[in-house]
């Protein structure tokens, strides 16, 4: 008898920065369920967003194409094109029950002006998920409301969760994890998508007493300036409690698989959306280039038997557009031809040799339109990051930055003006602007001035 495809969850947080894990190293935050996978798989220490903003990222998620093809902004004009493959119906082809729990992000304002929290997402814009409950956006983390329909095609109407948002999210998760987990012959896609960590920064009480802002260790980049400092202690003290309490949830999960006997079948890829600057060269919150905002957690574990596959980190640039492709990777199905991510997947399997010719040389990352965010950067730009360690970022026809990470891994010494680094800046910008046209984007790159 042919055996079962491995079951899959994603699990991701929104705005969890991928520096933000104790098991990096920082001083504020105990993240042991999000460790141990870490640990006991793969870790992309490197993996970014490729578009550090909501919607967008999601888009790229969901479809494996770059936010320019389809929604590039939060809130989008449109919601998401029912008639594009997602990975739901890419999945469902092969076999896979799919779920979808929480947050979607997909859909747009309400031309009524209804609460992104409680507008209703009709079937078509759910992204072909066999179940589906969820709500478009929240900013409220013990006020949000879900609907959606089963896989049955019942409706879940809209109702409130009764506690804390992710502890609410994760009590549906594993009621589903229960229920696909009762098909042994028919593998599942599992999704839970968390808003926190998320302004406003808010988390149970025994999570909050936990952190203190008086006491938390800032990034060496927050500049000395009592206004950003005062910001930044007081969110991150919200902000690392969500994380801690995401950790414990996805503890739940891991042993819910174990309790279910589902563990050693299942892969757990964790991630998030983007980062969260939190004071780091004065700006907050997403949507600019430093790496506090663009880096996320990206984790594939789970039970799969050890000799199959490998562990510990790698510092391979997996980014928003290659999820799709790597999750499709991970599980024997090659990623459709008009697709252009990359599959990541051999870092995770031992029978494959690494890393392969055609792994890209670099990432493409881009903010294709500004966002009016008190203390964020008000440019569209682009950028490139190169696996040996140097990033080159644009504003319009204009040099924004370029780093030497290796050397600087907090972004403090901006080299573009530095004539010194000329000939790297326009090796980079060549670069950059192979990635826009091969992307089929668009971008006034600056003009070098005469040597």
């Amino acid at each position: 008898m042919q055996k079962k495809s491995p079951n899959i969850l994603w699990i991701f947080g929104d705005q969890h920065r991928g520096q933000a894990l104790s098991i990096l190293g920082d001083p504020n935050v105990q993240t042991p369920n999000i460790d141990r996978l870490a640990t006991e798989g793969v870790h992309f220490r490197r993996a970014v967003a490729t578009n550090p903003w909501c919607c967008p990222f999601r888009f790229s998620l969901t479809t494996g194409h770059y936010p320019h093809k389809g929604i590039d902004r939060t809130p989008p004009r449109e919601p998401l094109d029912p008639g594009l493959p997602t990975i739901a119906t890419l999945l469902k082809k092969h076999g896979y029950q799919t779920s979808y729990i929480g947050k979607w992000h997909l859909h747009g304002k309400s031309k009524d002006g209804a609460d992104e929290n409680t507008m209703i997402v009709p079937p078509v814009h759910r992204g072909g998920f066999d179940t589906w409950i969820g709500y478009e956006n929240n900013n409220s983390q013990y006020n949000t409301w879900v609907h959606g329909h089963r896989h049955d095609n019942t409706e879940v109407p809209l109702q409130r969760l009764p506690d804390y948002e992710t502890d609410s999210l994760t009590d549906l998760f594993l009621e589903e994890i229960d229920r696909l987990g009762q098909n042994s012959d028919q593998p599942f896609f599992g999704v839970l998508s968390v808003q926190p960590p998320h302004t406003p920064n808010v988390a149970p009480p025994e999570d909050m007493a936990r952190h203190n802002p008086a006491t938390l260790k800032l990034r060496p980049n927050v500049p000395p300036v009592p206004r950003i400092e005062e910001l930044a202690r007081r969110e991150l003290a919200g902000y690392y409690a969500q994380i801690e309490n995401l950790d414990r949830n996805v503890g739940r999960v891991l042993k819910r698989l174990y309790e279910r006997d589902l563990l050693d079948d299942t892969l757990v890829i964790f991630f998030s959306d983007h980062g969260d600057c939190m004071g780091s060269h004065g700006y907050r919150e997403k949507s600019s280039p430093w790496e506090e905002s663009i880096r996320i957690p990206f984790i594939i574990g789970g039970g799969v038997p050890y000799h199959n596959r490998h562990s510990g980190p790698v510092d391979a640039q997996i980014s928003a557009v290659d999820i799709l492709p790597t999750t499709l990777g991970l599980v024997g199905i090659q990623k459709p031809a008009d697709l252009p991510g990359f599959d990541y997947s051999g870092y995770f399997w031992r029978d494959q040799s690494l890393p392969r010719p055609d792994e890209p040389d670099s990432c493409y990352i881009q903010h294709t339109q500004f966002k009016r965010l008190h203390d964020g950067l008000n440019l569209p730009w682009r950028g490139v990051v190169t696996n040996d360690g140097w990033k080159y970022v644009c504003i319009p026809n204009a040099p924004f930055g370029m780093w030497n990470l290796n050397e600087d891994p907090y972004e403090m010494a901006n080299l573009a003006f530095n004539q010194r680094f000329f000939p790297k800046r326009k090796e980079l910008q060549a670069r950059l602007k192979k990635w826009i046209e091969d992307t089929g984007d668009s971008f006034d790159l600056p003009e070098f001035p005469p040597e």
